[in-house]
């Protein structure tokens, strides 16, 4: 896929799933802003996209919140395997902290395969957390504490979501035309 095609999916994704399915409360509104920048790494390995996580972090840190508030990092033929995927958040973690940006930015992480401990692969719980190709999401704590501040109980959200996922069932989210395969493709690979 060229680089405008992985932007396009993404995209799709985030209107449809995180804001159409409101997964994210405080996605529509940096995203109607244009603020959420997306960028497709093409590293053909783990250093070169760890480069890519460095030039990300030292861009976000240094832009204005205004212009950009939140980056997705996409990878979209790297690292398939979610567990190997999961073990690099913890590198990416790590990069925060190298960057001493810790308190400043964090990191989200989504998946096509992902799958939260102690569940099944096909629980639909685990779409909360899927998008179409390997995502490092790397947000600005400041706006996170001003959306939380914003938003009453936001400690409910993850039980919220689950709940939307479960009345849509796996039938409904592929309804949704996403570029993220389904679960039973996914235990076969």
């Amino acid at each position: 896929m060229s680089n405008d095609e992985v932007v396009a999916a993404m995209r799709q994704w985030v209107e449809q799933a995180v804001i159409g399915l409101n997964l994210c409360p405080f996605a529509k509104s940096v995203y109607v802003k244009n603020q959420v920048r997306f960028v497709v790494s093409q590293a053909r390995h783990l250093d070169g996209f760890l480069e890519d996580l460095d030039r990300e972090l030292d861009f976000l840190a240094a832009a204005d919140p205004a212009e950009v508030d939140t980056t997705l990092l996409i990878h979209p033929t790297l690292l398939p395997d979610f567990l190997d995927f999961n073990d690099f958040t913890i590198i990416a973690e790590a990069a925060v902290a190298e960057h001493e940006l810790e308190g400043v930015i964090q990191v989200a992480s989504f998946h096509p395969r992902f799958q939260f401990a102690d569940t099944e692969p096909d629980d639909i719980g685990n779409y909360t957390n899927r998008a179409p190709f390997p995502t490092l999401h790397l947000i600005r704590e400041e706006s996170l504490a001003r959306a939380v501040e914003a938003f009453p109980d936001a400690e409910e959200i993850f039980g919220r979501n689950i709940e939307t996922l479960k009345k849509l069932g796996l039938v409904g989210w592929r309804a949704l035309g996403l570029a993220t395969p389904p679960v039973d493709a996914a235990n076969k690979a």
